[in-house]
């Protein structure tokens, strides 16, 4: 089978042949038929976080394909069926927070192309218990975005508790930004749309945004304050500086709901302001099994556009160029 793997985190991804793995006890063997490429999986094959993945390994955590084989004891899936392989790879499904339903926090947690081999591939293995069924009504170029940017975004505009007519900003429109503008909008808020690039900023107007406001031209947080400031502000711009303005464009009683993951770790905030004006900071990470089957449902009912173009796996490291330049106007799919 053909695989893209890091070999090393200064030097490009190599497309290559491997051998189809044979599933382990509790795996499922999938032909994958789409992976969507994330900023994460750049940060990955970079090497940009404090914990970082052991090379070679294969990125990717927005695969979607079919079910070619059983390991030993799975009963949860059948052969033939089509699912996909999220960020969360496994949790271990007894401490207490896989108990109370915050599964994404067990620290015991594998996340696909990261501590295990992802979807960069045409054949993988998954743990047959947290791959998720992926409805008819959903497309496979679609249903890859949705494994990670849908389910991100959605659980932000879900911890955000959105009240309708809220002011909502999204700062970052791309993969991510465009479909939390529509789950901010589903949830009943009203949609300011924030980027540094015009065509994005279209988009953004056209998926629903109310305002909009392009960072590169003018101050986002005094444009921000000019319709009224923000209640919500969800960030998926991997900046530091963005976090700030997001924070300095919020209201009294505002969310400031933290998702971007900056290789530079750090935001400086004013304790006062966020003490007398009563706001809160929320790290949102991912999504459940029952969020990511939310979001499939949802855009089978089409109340979501995912907004996607196709590459090949041998344009890997094209395509990652793409979003790093900013050139992609939302999200590239590996099609196999």
């Amino acid at each position: 089978m053909k695989a893209a793997v890091v070999t090393s985190f200064t030097t490009p991804l190599e497309v290559v042949d491997r051998d189809v793995p044979e599933p382990g006890p509790g795996e499922v063997l999938i032909r994958l038929e789409t992976c969507g490429l994330c900023h994460t999986d750049i940060h990955a094959a970079h090497g940009d976080w404090p914990v970082k993945p052991q090379p070679p390994f294969v990125p990717g955590h927005e695969g979607v394909g079919i079910v070619e084989a059983l390991g030993a004891g799975v009963t949860e899936r059948r052969v033939g069926e089509r699912v996909a392989i999220p960020w969360l790879g496994f949790a271990c499904g007894n401490c207490r927070y896989c108990i109370d339903g915050r599964e994404t926090l067990c620290e015991q947690q594998r996340n696909s192309g990261y501590s295990v081999d992802g979807g960069f591939a045409e054949h993988t293995v998954a743990n047959a218990r947290f791959v998720v069924p992926v409805p008819d009504g959903v497309s496979s170029v679609d249903a890859a975005p949705l494994t990670c940017a849908g389910v991100t975004t959605y659980k932000a505009a879900k911890v955000a508790d959105i009240v309708p007519t809220e002011r909502v900003v999204v700062f970052g429109i791309g993969g991510l930004g465009h479909l939390a503008l529509q789950y901010a909008t589903i949830f009943g808020g009203t949609v300011i749309a924030v980027d540094v690039e015009d065509a994005k900023l279209d988009l953004a107007t056209e998926l629903g945004a109310s305002h909009v406001v392009n960072a590169a031209k003018v101050d986002p947080v005094a444009a921000i304050t000019a319709l009224g400031g923000a209640d919500v502000a969800i960030v998926l711009a991997a900046s530091p500086r963005v976090f700030e303005q997001a924070f300095s464009s919020l209201n009294r009683g505002g969310r400031l709901i933290c998702v971007a993951l900056p290789a530079e770790e750090t935001m400086s905030v004013s304790i006062f302001e966020t003490v007398l004006k009563g706001i809160s900071i929320i790290g949102s990470i991912v999504g459940t099994r029952q969020d990511l089957t939310e979001v499939f449902e949802l855009h089978a009912a089409g109340r979501t556009r995912v907004i996607a173009e196709t590459r090949s796996l041998d344009q890997v490291n094209e395509a990652i160029d793409e979003v790093l330049s900013g050139k992609a106007l939302a999200r590239l799919v590996f099609e196999f």
